[in-house]
């Protein structure tokens, strides 16, 4: 299975974190099962193309439908590194990941709205998309996107911290405890991002909302300044 392919590639890396979840679970085996259906929703809308012009188009939609699948495989991968690291099944742990599975599997179409119609020109030439958006209607957009953005990233959060309670349980080490922390202020960050998005949505005018979109750009150097600072702060610390 892949999950398990990748915690033997994550296994002989250099890791400080003790894997302890070693098998894959029933729950994290349904998930894959939802990612996977998500991934199916991408291009299940696709026919055979009928004509040269319809198979170029099908092409042209590559870049769209890339980011799309980039997009989820980063979540599922942030889900296999907390069942990987924590091995938690219990009611709270399976409530919170049925809840973000969902989630994910509803927000699919609004995800591939966004970025078809982001990439519509190139797809379909200047003029004949037929994807249609009122101007009046981009906050909107923007918003739908932004929200289950931040929803998602809110679940790690609270699953991130269900297992920080449960250090003494999992026996987690200074280091563990130091790098769960860690990850909790990465999705603090990725969540002030997703709701200042918003925000930008609905303050700019109608026909402008589209820079909202932008301000996910600060998530690169946000996250690299907040991993050097924490490095240093960990080598002050001395935890190892």
């Amino acid at each position: 299975m892949f999950r398990k392919s990748v915690a033997i590639k994550l296994k002989s890396g250099k890791s400080e974190f003790h894997f302890r979840g070693h098998e894959v679970r029933r729950i994290e085996a349904f998930s894959d099962a939802v990612f996977a259906f998500a991934v199916t929703l991408l291009i299940v809308s696709l026919e055979v193309p009928r004509s040269f012009e319809e198979l170029m188009i099908t092409m042209r939609g590559f870049f769209a439908f890339g980011v799309s699948f980039l997009l989820l495989m980063m979540i599922w991968y942030e889900q296999n590194i907390f069942f990987r690291r924590y091995g938690l099944d219990d009611l709270r742990t399976v409530a919170l990941n049925c809840i973000l599975i969902f989630v994910v599997l509803f927000y699919v179409y609004p995800l591939k709205f966004l970025f078809t119609l982001v990439f519509s020109g190139q797809i379909y030439g200047a003029g004949h998309s037929p994807f249609t958006l009122q101007v009046a209607d981009m906050p909107k957009l923007m918003t739908v996107y932004g929200t289950g953005y931040v929803f998602i990233y809110l679940l790690f959060l609270l699953l991130y911290s269900h297992a920080l309670k449960k250090a003494t349980e999992l026996e987690l080490s200074p280091v563990e405890i130091f790098d769960t922390k860690t990850k909790l202020y990465k999705f603090y960050i990725l969540i002030a991002v997703g709701a200042l998005s918003v925000i930008v949505a609905f303050l700019v005018a109608p026909d402008k909302a589209g820079i909202a979109g932008f301000v996910y750009i600060l998530i690169g150097p946000a996250l690299s300044v907040f991993y050097t600072r924490r490095e240093r702060l960990k080598r002050k610390l001395g935890i190892q």
